[in-house]
């Protein structure tokens, strides 16, 4: 009996570790794994990879190479916080503000620069006092309208390769013209210096324009309705007139002398209602493709001086032998 007890223990088999196959089906799950892997990336698609490359390029800075150095510090690329450029992140933007003095034919002209694709102009955004208050105020404005987060009508938004306003002297230039100059050297801003050369004409729609405003001729309203102001005469200070076109002129005189050391360009309306290449030049001073601008608005004057004036004979006789007798003459024609 003990024998055989003996021979049964010994016939028996080791156990086998449990340990040694969970080891074993680790490593099949591994190598399945890898596999699998290996078959999901084969599987990508190029329009996956694309993906991927294109948001690799948009982090990246904009390649600025074919642009000119001189011309680096007038070229941005803005990130406006209101939406995004999307595709056209990397497409360059120039600064610019059209300064000018009321009834000069700047709403005209900003809207033959509004007729371009690629242009956004604002209109006067300096017009309500507080934007003006102080040069923190305006530079604070500014910075939102280069940024391209002033949104108004004008806005072209994603694909804007210029973005400005029209600026009014008497809106807060000539109080603050130092820091308003520090702003557009440091941020390399262009200057687009509007007047008329013929001062008289200019202080005849002046006239006429605030006889529309107070008195409301057009159903109660001020418009600036052509037809209307068209037919109103109004009468100048023949005693004063010397003077305030004196008053005028140096005060264009010394806006532009406050800018001259941004980048800037000086246009006269005469030039540009006679001569439609000087658009070219405004469009090649802010490196725009070329475009024919157009405008829907009308002139309000038209015609001889001497058919708008009451007292004609008498203005005659005071701007005659003086440097503003050539203002008596027709010198263009709209």
């Amino acid at each position: 009996m003990g024998m055989e007890t003996t021979d049964a223990l010994v016939t028996k088999g080791p156990k086998k570790s449990p340990l040694l196959l969970r080891l074993v089906v680790v490593a099949f799950a591994m190598v399945c794994g890898v596999y699998i892997c290996s078959i999901c990336l084969k599987q990508i698609s190029p329009h996956t990879t694309a993906k991927f490359l294109n948001i690799r390029i948009f982090d990246q800075p904009c390649n600025s190479s074919d642009i000119e150095e001189w011309e680096k510090p007038f070229v941005h690329y803005p990130r406006p916080e209101t939406f995004s450029r999307e595709e056209c992140a990397c497409n360059p933007v120039r600064y610019f503000a059209i300064f000018s003095m009321q009834r000069s034919g700047s709403g005209w002209f900003e809207t033959l620069l509004n007729s371009h694709i690629n242009v956004s102009s604002n209109g006067e955004i300096f017009g309500k006092r507080e934007r003006r208050a102080s040069v923190s105020a305006i530079t604070q404005t500014l910075d939102r309208v280069y940024n391209l987060d002033w949104l108004s009508s004008a806005s072209k938004n994603e694909c804007n390769a210029a973005v400005g306003f029209k600026w009014m002297l008497n809106q807060g230039v000539m109080e603050h013209h130092e820091g308003i100059a520090e702003y557009f050297k440091q941020n390399g801003v262009h200057a687009i210096f509007l007047f008329r050369r013929n001062l008289l004409r200019r202080m005849i729609s002046v006239l006429a324009n605030s006889y529309d405003k107070s008195n409301k001729p057009l159903n109660g309203t001020h418009k600036s309705h052509a037809t209307v102001l068209a037919k109103y005469k109004p009468k100048i200070n023949a005693t004063t007139l010397i003077s305030e076109l004196k008053h005028v002129d140096n005060r264009a005189t010394r806006a532009i002398d406050y800018f001259k050391s941004t980048r800037h360009i000086v246009v006269y309306y005469e030039d540009v209602v006679g001569n439609r290449t000087k658009l070219k030049e405004v469009q090649d001073f802010l490196r725009l493709p070329y475009r024919d601008l157009t405008s829907r608005q009308v002139k309000i004057h038209s015609g001889h001086l001497s058919k708008q004036v009451q007292n004609w004979d008498e203005i005659q006789k005071v701007l005659e032998g003086t440097r503003y007798e050539s203002f008596l003459n027709l010198d263009y024609q709209r």
